[in-house]
């Protein structure tokens, strides 16, 4: 079953499934290129060695989109009426190592340290208003769905899987965008 299972007959239209793959690409490049400028206003010094920091981002969300991508279209479910039932601490130890990823080692640790760099540039970098609104709302949503997806037996379908791999390319090639070109100060205007 989807995880928004009322939208699995609209998602059939081919006009909304156009509109819904656009809509996701464009979504993820706009706030790819919102945090790709916010990285380079934040670190002034990185805009010495722009190209390096450009591609270096570009690999490591690329990274993060390829490696994201099977977690969400088949995510270990946690189930956690059996730990609170027998509340072992083995049983809690392991729990805590399932929620964070953890136990599937190095790559999806990687990919959820990703994740969380992106929320932790939401608070130390300088977007506000309305771009800090759209990066936080839609970060947010995917953090949701995916919890749907590892508490619940729902599963993403094939288009919801394909709507999130567009989200994180459209991350990753507008972070390439947004951090490609160094961000000449503002003039002052001493009339």
């Amino acid at each position: 079953m989807a995880l928004i299972p009322f939208l699995v007959d609209v998602f059939q239209d081919p006009v909304f499934s156009i509109v819904s793959v656009l809509g996701a690409f464009g979504i993820g490049v706009f706030q790819g290129i919102i945090l790709g400028r916010a990285i380079l206003i934040r670190f002034p010094r990185l805009q010495n060695h722009v190209k390096t920091v450009s591609v270096s981002l570009f690999v490591l969300f690329l990274a993060n989109a390829i490696l994201s991508v099977p977690r969400f279209a088949s995510p270990e479910k946690i189930d956690l009426s059996n730990v609170l039932q027998t509340g072992s601490p083995a049983d809690i130890a392991s729990l805590l190592f399932l929620l964070f990823g953890m136990n599937t080692g190095f790559l999806t640790v990687l990919a959820i340290s990703v994740t969380i760099m992106t929320f932790v540039l939401l608070k130390f970098t300088q977007i506000h208003g309305v771009a800090k609104a759209f990066v936080f709302f839609f970060s947010v949503f995917i953090l949701v769905l995916t919890g749907i997806s590892r508490f619940t037996e729902l599963t993403p379908s094939t288009f919801e899987v394909f709507l999130y791999f567009l989200y994180q390319l459209g991350i990753t090639i507008g972070i390439l965008l947004g951090s490609v070109r160094k961000i000449s100060p503002k003039k002052l205007d001493l009339k």
